[in-house]
């Protein structure tokens, strides 16, 4: 059986929980592994981590990557080229520049860490981040039920876990209709409740 590593509140482990709710997927789930065992899985010391028999994974975005391939689901990562480009394409701006974009203003209101203060780079960091969800409010435009059109795909798992995130955020947030309209079609997705509209950030 699969497992996976990694508490579930990460947004980085609900990813992959999401994505195997989807694929009705046995998977055990060790919320809490061990700092010894963790370091010898991952040398980031990160989660989550996916391990398949003898074989063992870290990054996410990867980790969902080789589960679709798993199961042979070309709907979610298309085997054709072309699609399967413009789908890591957006799991890849998920990861780069949307990330960026967020993580001083999530750490300093919902995390209160320390060292992200609440104060005009948290403000900066909004503003980015504000713009960068326009960007994607650009590619649901023109009738796109989803983010790479009509399908379905993995890029709409790690961007519906980045949107719910930036809903959750206290701050200004501009209206997006079409990035609205498309998380309330995401809801209808098995796990959709227990692993992204959840109430955790």
């Amino acid at each position: 059986m699969l497992a996976l590593y990694g508490k579930p509140t990460s947004i980085n482990v609900r990813k992959v929980l999401w994505l195997c709710a989807g694929l009705d997927l046995p998977l055990h789930h060790e919320p809490a592994p061990p700092p010894d065992l963790l370091a010898a899985l991952n040398p980031n010391r990160q989660v989550p981590v996916l391990r398949d028999g003898d074989f063992v994974l870290w990054e996410s975005n990867s980790i969902c990557r080789y589960l679709a391939a798993r199961t042979g689901r070309d709907d979610l990562l298309p085997s054709a080229m072309q699609a399967r480009a413009r789908v890591e394409q957006w799991m890849d701006w998920q990861a780069s520049d949307l990330n960026s974009a967020w993580r001083h203003v999530f750490m300093a209101r919902v995390r209160q860490h320390p060292d992200f203060p609440d104060d005009a780079r948290a403000e900066a960091s909004l503003a980015q981040w504000n713009r960068l969800m326009g960007v994607l409010d650009a590619q649901l435009a023109d009738g796109h039920a989803h983010v790479t059109g009509s399908a379905f795909t993995l890029a709409d798992i790690v961007l519906g876990l980045s949107t719910q995130r930036w809903r959750s955020t206290p701050g200004s947030r501009p209206t997006l209709r079409n990035v609205e309209a498309w998380f309330e079609r995401l809801r209808c997705r098995a796990g959709f409740t227990a692993y992204v509209d959840n109430g955790v950030a």
